[in-house]
């Protein structure tokens, strides 16, 4: 009889053992779901293969990309009241500009919804950016957001964030910045870091 009990209570003892594993597994795999699930609302990333070519052509951090396509669409096509247009919410006047620069001959205003072309345009406009204001990361996108003329009269390669005037292009650019750092962490694979 006490035999039987011990058996009984051992048995009893690995089934909540196996139970209590099982059900850690799976909260794990739950949970392991529920954290992509989160981070794709908090912070999305999409057509990494185009980010990572983009930032190896043009020389343009893949973070600093992926956080300006946050900061301007969540990775959402969109076009907004200024007729800005796609991931990287270019406006019309800023694609010609890109267009002439390049040397592009063939662009049409429906292309900026493709996102490879959306993608390529912002980037290239981006490295113009950079290039214009040395390296300066945060005129680089003070002139994205606000554009280069607000950035030559608040102190252009010499930009600081706290010189900025405007506050949403300051908010816009410390959230580039904040969420740059963001993607390096959470997407360096993606991102090919």
């Amino acid at each position: 009889m006490r035999r039987a009990r011990r058996r009984r209570r051992r048995l009893l003892v690995g089934v909540v053992a196996v139970t209590a594993g099982v059900a850690a597994g799976l909260a794990l795999g739950l949970f392991g779901r529920f954290d992509d699930v989160i981070q794709e609302l908090t912070l999305p990333l999409r057509h990494e293969d185009i980010i990572r070519q983009q930032s190896r052509e043009k020389d343009v951090d893949a973070s600093l990309i992926a956080a300006v396509i946050y900061a301007e669409s969540r990775f959402e096509d969109q076009t907004s009241k200024a007729g800005a247009r796609g991931l990287m919410q270019i406006t019309p006047t800023t694609a010609n500009e890109i267009e002439r620069l390049s040397g592009g001959t063939t662009f049409d205003l429906s292309d900026l919804g493709d996102p490879d072309i959306n993608i390529r345009y912002g980037t290239f406009y981006l490295h113009e950016l950079l290039l214009r204001y040395d390296g300066n990361e945060v005129a680089a996108l003070a002139a994205y957001n606000a554009g280069p003329t607000q950035v030559d009269q608040w102190g252009g390669t010499e930009l600081t964030l706290d010189r900025i005037r405007l506050d949403e292009t300051r908010a816009y650019v410390a959230d580039v910045l904040d969420k740059r750092r963001a993607y390096r962490e959470k997407y360096a694979q993606e991102l090919g870091y």
